[in-house]
């Protein structure tokens, strides 16, 4: 019976084409959708770090509460602390810090390469796989004798090496699979002993603001003696697998107690309010996207019901046409399963082909969702259609079918069957049903309105990203990274010399009209804090607050056409050592001195002696935002490159004076001239650096603006439908009307005023749904509040536009019918 019911539901569909298309394209719209961001949300939030007993790792982070700093990395004293004081609780704690080196290839080229130091453990604590060779062991971790006193005679055995393990993706890129280069004596004492190969693929998985490289080349171990470290260099990221059974909470109470230790034994702790927290690495790793990608995931939901809903008006309408066949069933002796069983049958089929089609709409979103995507999303290369979001595509199809087949199937369960009967076989169907059709079209409209508000809002949020000023002028403004030998020599007065060459051969390519460079750069995220403070935390060291810091060549601040408010911009005499003259940000210069002249007025910071120098401040320039659009920052201080000696600017910026990515292969070629050892990487315009900036608001701007327009269609083509059965229906009546005297433009009127008051009452219930849900998007809103009056208002209007649009057509066929044409037809 069941074959032969889908065999006579698919000859009914392929007799209505107009109709199966358009409910298996509104299906495949909110299936596909749905499934693009749930492979989205599988990859991000809900499938596991692919690391050993990944739901046990635990991420800890250092946060000075008195400075407002949070997340820091751990300085080796204070990793020893959190690993000796949770040592119980933690079947592994090891720690990692990354970053980038130029090497020479075989050849004598210059190859940038990441690495990352780690402790011994490192591996086992994340189950990292070494393929060949062998992992690291404690004796590879054992800190390296001091070295001895100038002029005295070294006796002690030869240096111990420093043992490394390479990436699968290194290895073969560099060395070709070469196995003979494990264990292989090294050629100088600075180079690694290579004892192992990771199997492909290990990555580090860390939120970008922890700047950790995602994919280093080269494993080192640590050999870094913990005991002699000082506490105020900060580089270690730990991480941690919790024995089975231990809560978190028991091991932040320990963690907790490693803190209160050392800020009672240590001053500068105590002052700066150190704290430890833990977090699932999981969920430290999406903390920044879990809300936009909930709200996204929530959109095509509601995405999803639209469509529901507006292929139940259609088979609603199909099932009032076939009412009176049904109540002749009926009175024929068919049970209600038997009335039902058809129509059932009908909308499962168009369920199945509508999630077929929405699988390979899905399967062609993905791609763009990944170009879409911005930076911080994590996990990126994972999302794909698996097993998990086929499963999902799955049930979305059966729920989808479950829901619009209820509203005909209840129709069916309840044919009213003397009603039926003795009605007229035209409008007996349409008579019956209105009320539920009416239902469907005003759920559409609140579901709709609450997608059209979220749309508004990150409308609003983008236009305000737009008009944020960065603190400098983007365009025309060419960006690079610059690395190698040269820059890496022993002495600063070496490494001025070549920065100053690098200066002279960039200003001397035609059309560039002014050169500089710095560390780190605007919008990078890659700043770290330092303390500064006024005369007052000379006796109250808890006064000290943090700052970010730059290093910068005298002229940055006309290249970057930052404004200067007040005092005056670095000189050549600044960048020498010794100088102790610095420039400060407008959030620093009130912070310091409100309502008073900074210039001339002197600061503490500690930057390159143990304890805080007093520095002069010879200028105030407005903000630059460091790592955001969105967020303000810290507030922010500029030393010279000299200030701690020179080669500390790697970010370099050329002002051209037309299109800025048409200098590349120029800079290239001047770079060279000056040392063909020196790299230049990701090069850039500065253009682009906001572009990016702007991604994480522009990729939830445009998804949900594409769902909320969908949604309006949807919501309007449903609004037409109800509106163009009841003219049918009522047809009778509307010839009754204007055979008694009644106006077109009555008719007219009394058709667009149903469709508005359905569009009101819709409208409402989305007013208060979208007042309780908006309020999840209030991380992702810049410049807006959830509840903005002006977008609620504007949205409202739109609706109704829409609604009018909508209630046009009917009511224009309406005005137009022929009254005794009208009447015959009954």
């Amino acid at each position: 019976m069941a074959w032969q019911d889908f065999v006579i539901a698919s000859r009914i569909l392929q007799k209505s084409p107009v109709f199966t298309l358009t409910a298996v394209l509104t299906i495949a719209l909110g299936v596909g959708a749905s499934t693009a961001i749930f492979s989205v949300t599988n990859a991000v939030l809900l499938q596991p770090l692919p690391y050993k007993d990944a739901d046990r790792l635990v991420i800890a982070g250092m946060d000075l509460r008195q400075r407002g700093v949070q997340d820091l990395p751990f300085s080796n004293a204070d990793f020893i602390d959190l690993r000796d004081g949770t040592a119980t609780l933690f079947e592994d704690i090891a720690g990692v810090f990354t970053g980038r080196d130029v090497v020479s290839r075989e050849d004598g080229t210059p190859e940038q390469i990441s690495w990352a130091v780690v402790t011994t453990d490192f591996f086992r604590a994340t189950g990292g796989r070494v393929i060949l060779g062998r992992d690291f062991t404690q004796e590879d971790g054992i800190p390296r004798p001091p070295a001895p006193p100038a002029g005295a005679q070294d006796t002690t055995s030869p240096p111990i090496p420093t043992m490394a393990i390479l990436s699968y993706e290194y290895f073969q890129r560099r060395y070709g699979g070469d196995t003979s280069v494990l264990n292989r004596t090294p050629s100088t004492p600075h180079d690694p002993l290579i004892v192992g190969v990771l199997a492909p693929g290990f990555r580090l998985y860390f939120p970008p603001e922890a700047d950790v490289e995602p994919a280093p080349d080269l494993w080192i171990a640590s050999r870094l003696d913990y005991e002699a470290a000082n506490r105020k260099q900060f580089s270690i990221r730990p991480l941690g697998r919790l024995k089975p059974g231990v809560p978190l909470e028991r091991v932040q109470a320990a963690a907790d107690r490693v803190a209160a230790e050392a800020r009672k034994n240590f001053p500068l702790s105590q002052t700066a309010g150190y704290a430890i927290h833990l977090e699932p690495m999981r969920q430290h790793l999406v903390r920044e996207v879990r809300p936009a990608i909930l709200a996204l995931m929530g959109s095509v939901i509601f995405l999803l019901l639209i469509a529901c809903a507006n292929v139940a008006n259609l088979l609603l309408v199909r099932a009032s046409l076939r009412e009176r066949e049904l109540a002749v069933r009926a009175a024929m002796g068919a049970g209600r399963w038997r009335l039902v069983r058809p129509l059932l049958t009908e909308a499962s089929l168009l369920a199945a082909m509508g999630t077929l089609v929405g699988l390979g709409l899905a399967w062609a979103g993905i791609h763009e969702l990944r170009v879409l995507a911005p930076a911080n999303l994590p996990r990126l290369d994972d999302i794909r259609i698996d097993a998990a979001v086929v499963g999902f595509t799955a049930l979305a199809g059966l729920a989808a079918a479950l829901i619009f087949s209820m509203a005909p199937a209840w129709r069916a369960w309840r044919p009213g069957l003397m009603n039926v009967l003795r009605g007229s076989s035209r409008t007996a169907g349409f008579a019956s049903g209105g009320l539920l059709r009416n239902l469907v079209v005003m759920a559409e409209v609140a579901l709709s309105f609450v997608l059209l508000i979220g749309s508004g809002l990150m409308f609003r949020s983008f236009l305000d990203l737009q008009r944020i000023d960065p603190g400098f002028d983007p365009h025309r403004l060419l960006t690079f990274q610059l690395a190698g030998a040269p820059l890496d020599r022993d002495k600063p007065e070496e490494r001025a010399v070549v920065i100053r060459q690098i200066e002279e051969r960039l200003r001397a390519i035609p059309g560039v009209q002014s050169v500089t460079a710095s560390f780190p750069f605007p919008l990078t995220g890659n700043f770290s804090p330092i303390r500064w403070g006024t005369e007052e935390a000379l006796s109250d060291a808890s006064k000290f607050q943090a700052t970010d810091f730059q290093f910068v060549l005298p002229g940055y601040f006309q290249t970057m056409r930052t404004p200067l408010l007040e005092g005056r911009v670095f000189t050549d005499d600044d960048n020498l050592p010794g100088r102790n003259r610095v420039i400060v940000d407008e959030f620093l210069a009130r912070k310091a001195f409100p309502g008073q002249s900074a210039v001339g007025r002197r600061i503490l910071i500690r930057i390159r002696t143990p304890e805080a120098e007093w520095v002069e401040i010879v200028g105030v320039v407005a903000h630059q935002r460091t790592t955001s659009l969105a967020e303000a920052g810290r507030e922010q201080i500029y030393f010279t490159d000299a200030f701690v000696g020179s080669g500390r600017v790697g970010s370099w910026a050329l002002r051209t004076g037309s299109d800025a990515a048409g200098y590349g292969s120029n800079v290239r070629a001047a770079i060279k001239e000056v040392d063909p050892h020196l790299l230049v990487t990701e090069m850039d315009s500065a253009d682009s650096l906001v572009y990016r900036a702007q991604a994480g608001t522009r990729f939830s701007l445009l998804l949900i603006s594409i769902f909320s327009v969908i949604a309006g269609a949807l919501a309007g083509v449903g609004l037409y439908g109800v509106l163009s059965t009841t003219v049918r229906q009522r047809s009778s009546e509307i010839g009754v009307r204007m055979a008694l005297g009644a106006e077109r433009g009555n008719i007219f009127q009394l058709v667009v005023r149903q469709g508005l008051r359905l569009s009101a009452a819709g409208i409402a219930a989305g007013w208060v749904a979208a007042f309780i849900l908006t309020h999840a998007m209030s991380t992702m809103l810049v410049g807006v509040k959830a509840t903005d009056p002006a977008t609620f208002a504007g949205m409202t209007v739109a609706f109704f536009a829409i609604a009018a649009l909508a209630s046009w057509l009917p009511a224009r066929r309406a005005a137009g019918l022929e009254p005794t044409i009208a009447l015959r037809e009954q």
